[in-house]
């Protein structure tokens, strides 16, 4: 008979002992235990139990785990990274590179899409489309700051509108786009559209241009046969004149009762419709008003982006287009200053290693030029290129006068600031002396201190500050409003380094301390 093995034999013992441990191990976690031993026996039975692939994936994506942990390094150059490995170096000094950075940046390179304006084509694109639909004049004015972006944006919805037309199997309208500054007079640009109905048919008789026009508006069978027209009028406000009419009938076409007249002029006066065509309101015929706003600090720096997106390597900082954006955001939201202040810049890295490579010799200049060849824009060069750019023309002024001629401004400056907006041609005279004595420049005497005070009024420089014909009390803050500057914000720190108006007038800092 085969014996049974006793519980209490070998093998039970061994398996009922690791029963209970693995009992006593749950008890201690549940109860917190934390013993050294157990800490180790929790590290080596649990961590194998873990799963490292199928929990992150459950989660979370990629993306969000290399982006969850703030301290990681992949999440501080995430941005680098991806731009780096699409694109490469840039060579300021390629030829290629600098002319396609140039390009690129200019002014008259019209963008594959216009960013930041999509709203407003939009509403232009939807008011051409219900014209041609049914095939109904109307009138629109868009209107905003230079460089907001108005006449590419009619761009693109006059291409839109052409290519939406031919899709939905309607006849597409003819397009007229006039400049209003190329007209020789304003009455011109009646010939123009008549011209565009009646290409073949030259305009004979003693009715006007716009008297024919009116006519071929007025009657359905003469009209009948013609398409609608899509007239953009852009710089509409060159056709302002003393009696407003050519403005007043150019809206007045799309109100005849057979006009086929789109017409959208475009404008920087914002209130145009309102000053200039009141009698349009009157017949309830007023355009309908799109503004363009002036481009934001972010809407700058994206349209920016998006023009050197094109490009295969890195040109600009990223601080640098920031600061560029800032800064022409703050004073005007024009993106064609923006793009002159972006090209200024590379221009400005394009002369310092030129003068880098001139003043190293070969041997010691080999391994810097490497290195300078593909720097970036920095933001010293942006800071530079924007303090030319908004640098006050009276600037260049001053700065072009003769160093007596300059010393006498600065007198009248001084003046001005110590409150005392009328003076005397002999206080004028003390100050300049004393000027010129603390600057170790020898003063001139009274007559070419006279003389050069005539000189500076004959060019509007001082006004009415020399009158020899009167009792030598001169306006000066008549000088100030002549010359449209505020006296104030004639720096020293302003001018080039070298001209006395740098040394004589003090920075914002030491006025503050004064």
């Amino acid at each position: 008979m085969p014996a049974i093995a006793d519980r209490n034999s070998s093998p039970f013992k061994e398996i009922g002992a690791a029963v209970k441990s693995d009992k006593s191990v749950d008890i201690a976690r549940s109860n917190g235990c934390c013993t050294p031993q157990k800490r180790r026996l929790r590290s080596d039975s649990v961590a194998p139990r873990e799963s490292p692939v199928s929990t992150p994936m459950k989660l979370k994506s990629p993306r969000r785990r290399l982006n969850s942990s703030p301290n990681s390094l992949a999440n501080g150059i995430k941005d680098d990274f991806s731009e780096k490995t699409t694109k490469g170096n840039w060579n300021p000094t390629d030829v290629e590179h600098m002319r396609a950075v140039k390009e690129a940046l200019h002014v008259s390179t019209a963008p594959s899409t216009v960013v930041c304006r999509e709203d407003e084509q939009k509403r232009i694109l939807e008011f051409c489309r219900a014209c041609v639909e049914q095939e109904k004049a109307g009138s629109l004015y868009v209107c905003g700051c230079p460089g907001t972006g108005k006449s590419l944006s009619m761009e693109k919805v006059k291409d839109q509108v052409m290519n939406w037309a031919t899709n939905e199997g309607l006849q597409r309208p003819e397009v007229l786009v006039i400049n209003c500054t190329s007209l020789a007079n304003t009455s011109e640009i009646f010939s123009k559209i008549l011209g565009k109905h009646q290409p073949r048919k030259k305009i004979v008789g003693s009715a006007s241009p716009l008297q024919q026009l009116q006519k071929l508006y007025s009657n359905k069978q003469a009209s009948s046969g013609s398409k609608m027209m899509l007239i953009i009028a852009d710089e509409l406000d060159y056709l302002i004149t003393r009696d407003r009419a050519v403005l007043h009938d150019l809206f007045m076409l799309t109100t005849f009762p057979f006009s086929q007249c789109i017409l959208i002029g475009i404008a920087n006066s914002i209130d145009l419709a309102d000053r200039f065509l009141p009698r349009l309101q009157s017949l309830n015929c007023k355009p309908m008003v799109i503004t363009f706003r002036a481009y934001s600090k972010d809407q700058i720096l994206s349209i920016l982006q998006e023009r050197l997106l094109a490009l295969p390597y890195i040109v600009f900082q990223q601080q640098a287009l920031e600061l560029c954006a800032r800064k022409v955001a703050a004073a005007s939201g024009d993106m064609r200053k923006a793009l002159c202040v972006c090209r200024s810049a590379v221009e400005i890295l394009e002369a310092e290693l030129k003068e880098a490579a001139s003043n190293l010799s070969l041997a010691s200049a080999e391994g810097e030029l490497i290195s300078q060849q593909t720097a970036p824009v920095r933001i010293d060069h942006m800071a530079l290129a924007l303090s030319k750019t908004f640098r006050s023309p009276i600037v260049d002024t001053i700065q072009s006068l003769p160093q007596h001629q300059q010393i006498i401004l600065c007198s009248a400056v001084k003046f001005f600031r110590g409150g005392k907006k009328d003076t005397t041609v002999g206080e004028l005279s003390k100050s300049y002396t004393e000027i010129c004595k603390s600057a170790l420049i020898p003063p001139v005497g009274i007559l070419e201190f006279l003389s050069m005070c005539r000189v500076l009024n004959d060019q509007a420089r001082l006004s009415s500050m020399v009158n020899l014909d009167s009792s030598w009390e001169p306006s000066i803050t008549a000088f100030f409003q002549r010359l449209k500057v505020n006296p104030h914000n004639i720096e020293g720190n302003d001018m080039m380094d070298g001209t006395i108006v740098h040394y004589i007038l003090p920075s914002n800092a030491q006025k503050l301390n004064c």
